[in-house]
């Protein structure tokens, strides 16, 4: 294992939702001595536990407690970004290396995965709350367009799955736009972490099949309760719109926005709207010279062997 932990800085498990990156990273961090770092920019908060599928029984295999981390790290009324990811990362990052063990990157938020695998540096826009203010009423689907107009093809690289991802994204691509217009520039890297990347595949046509199973067994196991437990808990119905997709919709849901039928069509559908994108993101991440080893179904032995060859070269 200790070849292992010299050959690599880290190894890394992702894929769109419903494609059991957490079981795949589990049996490996068993096999090669591994801790999981979550790359999940919803799992580090805490109460979220159904609508994040956070599944934490998933953390022992054989009898075996896997160490997992990054997971119930922030309250949910608080904010948490890709910066911030960074800096617990490689907190977390030294502490499993120090320890001897070998870190395992896992989860389907590409964007935080490319900022740790390219080491960004992030350039630190303050808040423009002239803008937000200007722009908080606006559509999500205007203010994609708002961005793209500012920073052509920022939503390939870019979370657009939120109205304040967005809006963010519109402060940071106006920053870049004065930091020309002055000369000034902030510090970019790219420097590719020595790592190999697996990706869990499957046929477009089962992601969806499992995604709407899920779904459906996620609704029956208490997603519906657990969304009306964070709204007495003092989470608002505004902030649960911002958390996207199971939170967005059953909020208003239970607003009386929707039946519950309609939600879950709703719902539905966004999931595997959301799941294209992911992989449109992935691929992205291949066009910047990140290489990712798709694995069909991600199958433990072909992931395993892919790692082991990776050593061997």
């Amino acid at each position: 294992m200790n070849k292992l932990i010299h050959q690599f800085n880290i190894i890394t498990i992702l894929g769109p939702t419903a494609t059991g990156k957490t079981q795949l990273s589990v049996q490996l961090a068993h096999k090669l001595g591994g801790e999981i770092i979550s790359a999940d920019s919803r799992q580090v908060y805490r109460g979220m536990d159904i609508g994040t599928g956070k599944d934490l029984n998933e953390y022992n295999f054989k009898d075996v407690s896997i160490p997992y981390h990054l997971i119930d790290i922030v309250a949910p009324m608080e904010e948490y970004n890709v910066a911030q990811f960074q800096r617990d990362f490689q907190r977390v990052y030294s502490d499993i290396t120090k320890r001897k063990k070998l870190p395992i990157l896992c989860g389907g938020t590409g964007f935080y995965i490319k900022a740790v695998l390219m080491d960004f540096q992030l350039p630190k826009t303050e808040p423009d709350k002239q803008l937000r203010q200007k722009l908080e009423n606006w559509e999500l689907e205007d203010l994609i367009n708002e961005l793209e107009t500012i920073s052509p093809g920022a939503s390939v690289n870019t979370p657009v799955d939120t109205k304040r991802r967005v809006i963010r994204a519109i402060e940071v691509a106006k920053s870049r736009d004065r930091e020309k217009e002055t000369g000034k520039r902030g510090a970019e890297n790219s420097n590719l972490q020595d790592t190999t990347v697996i990706g869990i595949e499957y046929p477009r046509e089962v992601i969806r099949e499992r995604i709407t199973k899920r779904l459906h067994s996620r609704l029956n196991s208490g997603m519906i309760e657990e969304v009306e437990a964070l709204l007495i808990g003092g989470v608002t119905h505004h902030r649960l719109d911002t958390l996207g997709l199971e939170y967005r919709f059953i909020s208003r849901f239970l607003k009386g926005d929707y039946s519950k039928e309609k939600m879950t069509g709703l719902l539905n559908t966004a999931i595997h709207q959301f799941a294209k994108k992911q992989m449109t993101f992935f691929r992205n991440m291949e066009n910047n010279g990140i290489k990712i080893h798709w694995i069909p179904e991600g199958n433990f032995e072909t992931a395993l062997g892919v790692i082991l060859k990776d050593v061997i070269l």
